[in-house]
């Protein structure tokens, strides 16, 4: 079969690629991260690339997406457009993406897991020929370990005598329980790094720490390069059990962006890989299977159970995590298919356990992950919002980067801002809410969702009657015309758009009912409203109550706390009690399936549409910046 070389710009990166063979394709084999929100099925069309020559004609594909002026322009999908000689595909500029990093802090006593003890070694003589092994027992011993409980593994057995002697008798022991993990020349008990994990659907962060002050060193992020992949963890799960040698490639993909964040924080840090000796991650179950390497298959099957919900520990080795070789990896458990240990990890990080007041927990993405309760009882569930919030099937929609619209206002004019600055490219998901709760209040959409046509306006709104145009035989709103944005395409919400965020709100705003259901609580019990993650740290709470995702009674009680998640992985690392404690957390959380809840399907119904009284005729909808 013929190959043919293909060069990504910019970077003049080249590869020979087999022909027939799709730029996605290609794009994969030269570890290229770009997103895929539908996984490359050629339905969402914001894999768009240019390629001047060497990809054949147009598919049906590309035809029915893209508009003739583009493919006059050479633009193309990297999902459908095939190799057919050589070419050289323009990549878009990398977007800076918002990923949140902040996180809240709390207070906890420092337990590190590992120990680091510096002992010196009795030399051996004539009258005294104990062992190695049993000498270093007998140091050990002089610590406070007791010596018949000790282990040491035969490939440390092996380097004990040299380090020993090389070291002029004086090593450090790295201790995991009574098990010795590493032995180290001379005292190196004063440096012991971690790192803490939070692996999200789209972003990973991590986080460099002392481990025995509990100082923050740095921060590092990236996006997560499964997302070539697909962009949800239903299209994961796909490609997983699809694609030959799929659960490889995505569990290859997340090990790469770990030790590729650590290798970033030690370089900020001024610090070397053998100084880190321990490791925690929190993830939703399916990035947890796919960081583990375990097929996630059955979490998307009734009755989507996890292989595995309890705390695991690992060594460095059996991951592949790039750090010290006595280290340990420490993942947090989870608490069901779809209710994962960054649920687990923003409940520690909270204090739910301890809490006397009924509060309100909510994680929004792809699957909305909702807890309420109190110290006494905790329930879960989560509601399958879909890619709405994150911008993945919005006409206009984009994930929080450079050339976003992230915050709607209706004042004198319509009024909006971009990340970065600049001309807009779309519309994410914070903004799509502004929107929608702008057009809602002005009384532009009805309570099932419709966007009025202007002649049936108020004179209140129909000063915005020229943003309303015709999209596919639908009404839609234009944000931006073509004129004021950076690639010559209007910015719109569409009538399908509202659609999406009535269903995400509807799944979300049900999920809330039924766990108050199943508690026997009412609104006012609830005392405080906990938003986690990056989606709920960057959006307007009035917003979201003005078109129904959160009760609109429970406005004044929101509290943003960030990123959560990245917070209880912190706290898992620093101490051992606090590891053990969330394995509580997740086993204390009762978890409600919404799928099989009785009147579900008239719950979910009902909360899809947007409350009348939330049309405030007059109000404007103020922006958090």
């Amino acid at each position: 079969m013929k190959s043919y070389q293909v060069i990504f710009q910019p970077g003049d990166q080249a590869m020979e690629v087999q022909e027939g063979s799709t730029i996605m394709e290609a794009m994969d084999q030269a570890g290229i991260n770009f997103d895929f929100p539908c996984g490359g099925q050629g339905k969402c069309g914001k894999c768009r690339v240019r390629v001047p020559a060497g990809a054949g004609d147009p598919t049906a594909t590309e035809k029915e997406i893209l508009e003739p002026m583009e493919l006059d322009r050479g633009i193309r999908l990297a999902c459908a457009a095939r190799v057919h000689g050589h070419m050289t595909v323009e990549l878009p500029e990398r977007l800076q993406h918002n990923i949140l990093m902040a996180s809240g802090e709390r207070t906890c006593r420092i337990e590190p897991h590992l120990k680091k003890i510096f002992v010196q070694v009795a030399e051996p003589s004539l009258e005294a020929q104990r062992s190695d092994w049993h000498r270093l027992k007998d140091s050990l011993a002089g610590q406070g370990y007791n010596s018949a409980r000790l282990e040491i593994p035969v490939a440390l057995l092996r380097r004990l005598p040299e380090t020993i002697r090389r070291a002029g008798h004086g090593v450090t022991v790295v201790m995991y329980g009574s098990k010795i993990e590493g032995l180290e020349e001379h005292d190196t008990t004063p440096a012991m790094l971690g790192m803490a994990f939070d692996i999200g659907t789209t972003t990973i962060v991590g986080y460099l720490l002392d481990l025995y002050s509990g100082r923050e060193l740095c921060a590092v992020s990236t996006l997560n390069p499964q997302t070539r992949f697909g962009a949800d963890v239903i299209s994961r799960i796909t490609f997983a059990n699809r694609e030959e040698g799929g659960l490889e490639k995505l569990h290859a993909a997340v090990l790469g962006a770990i030790n590729k964040l650590i290798g970033e924080a030690l370089e900020k840090a001024g610090a070397g890989k053998e100084q880190i000796y321990g490791v925690s991650v929190a993830a939703n179950t399916c990035m947890h299977h796919l960081f583990l390497g375990i097929n996630p298959g059955n979490i998307a099957v009734a009755p989507y159970v996890a292989a595995v919900s309890e705390p695991v520990v690992a060594g460095a080795a059996e991951l592949g995590i790039d750090i010290n070789p006595a280290g340990k990896i420490f993942v947090l458990p989870n608490i069901a298919g779809f209710v994962g240990a960054d649920t687990t990890a923003v409940l520690l990080a909270a204090e739910t356990d301890r809490s006397t007041g009924i509060k309100l927990v909510i994680d929004i993405g792809t699957n909305g992950e909702i807890a309420l309760g109190s110290g006494e009882r905790m329930v879960a569930c989560s509601a399958a919002a879909g890619p709405a919030f994150e911008g993945a099937q919005i006409s206009s929609g984009m994930r929080g980067a450079a050339g976003a619209i992230d915050h709607v206002q209706f004042e004198d004019n319509l009024a909006y801002t971009v990340i970065g600055g600049g001309r807009p490219l779309g519309i994410c998901g914070s903004a799509l809410l502004d929107t929608v709760a702008g057009l809602l209040e002005l009384g532009m959409i009805n309570k099932r969702g419709k966007l009025l046509p202007p002649g049936q306006l108020t004179a209140e709104a129909a000063r915005f009657k020229d943003c309303i145009v015709e999209h596919e035989g639908q009404p839609a709103f234009v944000l931006a015309g073509a004129d004021k944005t950076g690639h010559g395409r209007p910015v719109t919400v569409t009538q399908g758009d509202i659609r999406e965020l009535q269903l995400a709100k509807g799944a979300i705003a049900a999920g809330i009912r039924v766990l108050m259901q199943t508690l026997g609580v009412e609104l006012d019990d609830i005392q405080e409203v906990l938003l986690a993650g990056a989606f709920g740290n960057y959006l307007n709470p009035h917003s979201a109550c003005a078109i129904g995702l959160i009760p609109s009674e429970l406005e004044g009680k929101i509290t943003m706390i960030g990123n959560a998640a990245g917070t209880g992985a912190k706290l898992a690392l620093l101490s051992s009690s606090e590891f053990r404690r969330a394995a509580q957390v997740a086993e204390s959380v009762e978890f409600v399936e919404l799928g099989s809840y009785p009147g579900f399907n008239s719950i979910f119904a009902a909360n899809t549409y947007f409350n009348p009284k939330t049309q405030q005729k007059g109000k404007k909808v103020a922006v958090k910046q």
